[in-house]
């Protein structure tokens, strides 16, 4: 089992911002491979490097199914977003809370992939949700960061009161 952990919120290293990825090595990889395993157990269909303490422009996703369609995106990069859809967002850093969310339905964008190709894709529904949500995090910021300051602000709370409880 992978040994990294996911930060959850609010703790502040979830809003620093990522660096690009200048090589594809065998330890981003292995990463890569890591943050999959994490997120399956979790369970969840994204996540980001930022979100494991690790602040670097890649994330895994897989909206599949049967969970048998990882993806792995490392600095991805959005170049055209249209048309607009509003879906129930949890995150795996936000345990126990979903709040709509509208985001662009349809996107294109450029990123390499495990092997260190670069490669372009369009994505839609789900899938593009999930990806612009992740990148998100690469730019230190969370889907709370898209409801009201009261929602977020109770959020908040309970996270942190759940947070002293386990301590």
């Amino acid at each position: 089992m992978a040994l990294l952990n996911i930060l959850e919120f609010p703790d502040s290293r979830l809003r620093t911002k990522a660096t690009p990825i200048k090589n594809v090595t065998g330890k981003l990889i292995k990463l890569a491979d890591d943050m999959l395993e994490i997120m399956y157990t979790a369970p969840g269909i994204g996540l980001a490097a930022s979100q494991v303490n690790v602040h670097k422009r890649m994330v895994v996703v897989d909206v599949s199914e049967d969970k048998n369609q990882p993806l792995v995106l490392i600095n991805p990069s959005i170049g055209v977003l249209e048309g607009e859809i509003e879906t129930a967002e949890g995150c795996l850093s936000v345990p126990g809370f979903y709040e709509l969310v509208k985001r662009a339905e349809y996107i294109e964008l450029e990123a390499i992939n495990r092997d260190g190709e670069c490669f372009s894709m369009q994505a839609r529904g789900l899938l593009a949700v999930c990806i612009q949500h992740e990148i998100d995090h690469l730019e230190g910021k969370l889907f709370v960061d898209y409801i009201s300051t009261v929602k977020r602000q109770l959020i908040r709370r309970k996270l942190v009161k759940s947070h002293k409880l386990k301590a």
